[in-house]
């Protein structure tokens, strides 16, 4: 049943039932393709997205380099709308590994706040997250050591298990070299807190993960 498969996104499950059934009703389940694409940075057409399975990728140009700026799990929901002060799309959302998401567009947002208010409120709510989310990623790169920041990067997947992150995709994340990176990862692996593999990381031990994430010696 969707309402049920759309629970596993905590914005919508936090929603009043209504609201969740008017989402439900207005909005349209993707499966997506391995890099395949929900919308490119520069689109005039915004909304919300909730990702259900899988992961998305969140990519930002610089210059003529396109850059992995975050990704987005299994439960996260994220986007904008222009119809209260937004803008367009301001990163490219694509598939990582293959996933599966909720859309719901800004012509369909209009039509459920025309009979639920609160929804503005509480599409607020969820800019204001990745706003918070946004800087204290920064944050992170500004204060950590390395090690620290590969090791914040990755718990977030401990529950999971695994990290659909390539050595380039930790660098681009972490503003580090991928030299680093491989040296950092390969002393993480030696303690025994995580596994490498071909465009993947494994969590073995999130204690350990978590020790280094906070600085600590591995």
């Amino acid at each position: 049943m969707l309402l049920e498969e759309l629970r596993v996104s905590r914005w919508f499950a936090r929603q009043p039932g209504t609201l969740r059934d008017r989402l439900a009703a207005a909005g349209r389940l993707r499966a997506l393709g391995a890099g395949q694409w929900v919308y490119g940075e520069g689109d005039d057409a915004t909304g919300l997205v909730m990702v259900l399975s899988g992961m998305l990728r969140l990519e930002a140009m610089v210059d003529d380099r396109t850059i992995l700026v975050g990704v987005a799990q299994a439960g996260g929901a994220f986007g904008q709308s222009q119809r209260h002060g937004g803008g367009p799309r301001i990163v490219t959302a694509r598939a990582g590994p293959p996933s599966r998401v909720f859309t719901v567009s800004d012509a369909a947002l209009a039509r459920v706040g025309a009979e639920e208010p609160l929804l503005w409120q509480s599409v607020s709510t969820l800019v204001y997250a990745q706003l918070d989310a946004s800087v204290h990623s920064l944050a992170q790169m500004l204060a950590l050591p390395p090690r620290a920041r590969i090791a914040r990067r990755l718990l977030p997947f401990a529950a999971a298990g695994e990290a659909a992150l390539s050595q380039s995709d930790l660098a681009e994340l972490c503003g580090l070299s991928r030299k680093a990176v491989n040296a950092h990862l390969a002393a993480l692996e030696r303690a025994g807190a995580i596994g490498r593999g071909y465009g993947h990381v494994r969590v073995i031990d999130a204690a350990l993960l978590e020790r280094a994430g906070a600085g600590g010696e591995m």
